[in-house]
C-alpha cells in the first residue's frame, strides 16, 4: 500500500476514525491510549474496541517509537444501567402489593 493511501485506512469501523486521523491525534500530544480514545472516540462504538484498539495500540507504539508492550490499553468501564431500588433493597422476587 503506497503511504498516500496508508492515511486512508480506517481503524475503527464504529466510528469510521482512520490511521491520518489517530496519527494528528497523536502528534497534537494525545500520546496515550486513553487520550487517543477521548479525542478521536476510537473504541467507543458497538464492538466495544475489541477490533480497533489493538490496531491504536500499534500506531500508538510505532508514533512514539516504543515498545507494543509499553502502551497500556484504556481503562474499561462498565456501562452505567439504572436498577430499581427494590433490586438493591433485596426485593427482586417478590411482587409489589
Amino acid at each position: 500500500m503506497s503511504e498516500e493511501r496508508a492515511g486512508e485506512t480506517i481503524i475503527c469501523r464504529c466510528r469510521d476514525v482512520t490511521e491520518e486521523e489517530i496519527v494528528e491525534a497523536i502528534h497534537q500530544g494525545y500520546d496515550t491510549m486513553e487520550l487517543v480514545k477521548r479525542k478521536t472516540k476510537v473504541g467507543t462504538g458497538t464492538c466495544g474496541g475489541r477490533t480497533c484498539l489493538p490496531l491504536v495500540q500499534r500506531i500508538l507504539a510505532r508514533e512514539k517509537g516504543v515498545n507494543l508492550t509499553e502502551i497500556d490499553l484504556p481503562r474499561e468501564r462498565a456501562p452505567i444501567v439504572p436498577l430499581p431500588i427494590r433490586y438493591v433493597a433485596g426485593e427482586e422476587g417478590r411482587s409489589s402489593r
